[in-house]
């Protein structure tokens, strides 16, 4: 009896990213081959297993993020971290568009001086590309609390609502524009 050899199990890496609505930030990193699974979050912040409500009031210090499992041998750390710096305006302290506070900060976990190496490589080159002071901040990963089932595939579960029409949707063909060629792979 032929017994087919074991299949290798690829490796996979984790970032955690913030940018923002975290419903926007993850209908991108979604479409990126390579990556596995996005999940909705928070992390940087105080309170130990946050609730929504909270998050959005601003006094836990933790910030909207997804944390995006993801394969190195098939997408690079420093795409996925181009891609977070293009999909957001990484410009403008605490705030996204219309959404207001620290929890809309941009940011940028790492869990070792490797990744921070190159975190502080990319914040370079975008800086230079735009021709503007970058302000995602830096930190390194302590904590990730998954958000509410609600708030998880939001876009892929209500692309038809307003908000994912008139925010995410021109974000999405933006992003697909920009990263063409990295869509293809």
């Amino acid at each position: 009896m032929n017994v087919p050899a074991p299949q290798k199990v690829e490796d996979k890496k984790v970032v955690t990213l913030g940018g923002g609505c975290f419903w926007c930030t993850e209908a991108v990193f979604q479409q990126v081959p390579g990556v596995l699974s996005v999940v909705s979050g928070y992390s940087g912040g105080d309170v130990v297993d946050p609730g929504y409500q909270q998050v959005c009031s601003g006094s836990t210090g933790h910030a909207e993020v997804v944390q995006i499992t993801y394969q190195p041998n098939r997408v690079s750390l420093e795409d996925l971290l181009r891609i977070h710096l293009a999909t957001h305006d990484p410009t403008t302290l605490n705030c996204q568009g219309a959404d207001r506070g620290t929890q809309y900060r941009s940011i940028i976990f790492v869990g070792d001086s490797n990744e921070e190496s190159i975190a502080r490589e990319m914040i370079a080159e975008i800086e230079s590309e735009i021709g503007r002071q970058i302000v995602t901040e830096l930190k390194h990963f302590e904590m990730f609390y998954p958000a509410e089932p609600e708030h998880q595939n939001y876009y892929r579960q209500n692309s038809h609502q307003g908000y994912c029409q008139v925010v995410i949707e021109p974000k999405l063909r933006r992003f697909q524009r920009r990263f063409i060629e990295l869509l293809k792979s």
